[in-house]
């Protein structure tokens, strides 16, 4: 747990622990609302201080393309293969818990499982005799020791050991698979609406009337962010649903949420959903430093108020289109008495077409109140491996 002790002083404020297909992401919706929506409200009021854990019965192989695919965030804590795999970070550099890979070995021969598992030809193997059934037409054999719920379990003991343990967690699914993530006594549980009969039934039969469950009037990624109102565990109006950033008053400011708030601005201003009016662009410039620097991802300098020129001129220019911006591992250290430095990852889609850029704002806090912040300095660079198609129109 090495860079969760790293970015964590203590204890998770939440830990919310998701499954992926048909919970966190909604694969009927094209214009993945509902995930850019909790995308923007884990950014800003839950990265820096909670954990994001994601739990699913996909493969490290089939994961990857799924989040190349949809707009997920980078977790924390991946719980892959129907628990029995459990790896820290969710991305390239994912690292194994070796100690977990020991207690599934426990008595456990696998060249057993090949051998009965190859007497059923209609059986695609997924993971190294548990039978766990989803969606109708999953089918998984896993080790006795092994499902998402012990997994959890797992690593709630871990935490437990060390102190840290987390003051909430919320565990969120869809499926027959998820049926033992709820079956444990200390956390709240939300089934979305567009949960499976497998477990509707389940939970008919086990835990219904249990006050720490929530069976969402929402789809998907829209349900967990009911849950985490109805559990009172924390901010949850998504800055997405903010219609006005001039009149409406959030819930917790700070250099995450300011950052949030201005790619949000960006995204609607290049959708035309904010009508063209000079008072925004006097209003952006009002926040950025009027001798501030942005270092475009190619290394050109520019004056950060010619770059609100350029915005200006772009109002409307991805109307119609699928254009969607979003943030992904922010984080913010103060540097300084009214000094913050803010760090994330940026990414835009556009017609199909991803693409992201390590950014680092350099952001002052006025002395008229604690809830402003001046932009300083901004510094973008490409994010390894990207293939960048005309980078002269990347715009912040």
């Amino acid at each position: 747990m090495m860079n969760m002790n790293r970015r964590l002083n203590g204890s998770a404020r939440v830990m919310l622990v998701s499954d992926l297909d048909g919970t966190m992401v909604d694969h009927d919706a094209p214009d993945n609302l509902s995930l850019l929506r909790f995308n923007a409200l884990w950014e800003s009021y839950y990265r820096r201080d909670s954990l994001l854990v994601y739990s699913t019965g996909r493969t490290p192989i089939t994961y990857k393309p799924l989040r190349n695919q949809k707009p997920l965030l980078t977790p924390d804590i991946t719980i892959l293969s129907v628990g029995t795999e459990i790896m820290y970070g969710g991305g390239d550099d994912m690292v194994p818990d070796l100690g977990w890979q020991q207690f599934l070995t426990h008595r456990w021969d696998r060249a057993i499982v090949v051998e009965e598992a190859n007497q059923f030809p209609q059986l695609i193997p997924q993971v190294d005799i548990k039978i766990i059934c989803s969606r109708g037409i999953d089918v998984d054999i896993l080790p006795k020791r092994a499902d998402k719920g012990q997994a959890l379990a797992y690593l709630l003991k871990k935490f437990n050991n060390e102190e840290k343990l987390p003051h909430n967690t919320l565990v969120c699914g869809d499926s027959g698979n998820d049926a033992e993530l709820f079956s444990l006594p200390q956390v709240y549980g939300v089934m979305v609406s567009n949960a499976q009969e497998e477990l509707l039934q389940w939970y008919a039969e086990n835990v219904s009337g249990n006050p720490n469950m929530l069976h969402a009037t929402e789809r998907c990624a829209a349900g967990i962010i009911q849950a985490i109102g109805h559990f009172n565990l924390g901010p949850n109006v998504s800055p997405r649903d903010l219609k006005d950033f001039r009149k409406c008053k959030v819930e917790m400011s700070s250099p995450a949420h300011e950052v949030t708030k201005f790619y949000l601005f960006y995204e609607r201003w290049r959708h035309a959903e904010v009508e063209k009016s000079e008072e925004y662009i006097q209003n952006l410039k009002s926040v950025f430093h009027s001798s501030g620097i942005f270092v475009h991802p190619s290394g050109v300098e520019l004056p950060i108020h010619q770059c609100i020129d350029s915005l200006a001129r772009l109002h409307g220019d991805k109307q119609g289109k699928q254009f969607w911006t979003w943030l992904d591992r922010l984080s913010s250290v103060q540097i300084g008495s009214n000094a913050w430095l803010v760090k994330f990852d940026k990414w835009e889609f556009c017609e199909n077409e991803r693409r992201c850029c390590l950014t680092t704002v350099l952001m002052s806090s006025k002395a008229e109140g604690p809830d402003d912040f001046t932009w300083l300095h901004m510094h973008q660079t490409w994010l390894c491996g990207l293939e960048i198609k005309e980078p002269e129109r990347w715009l912040f």
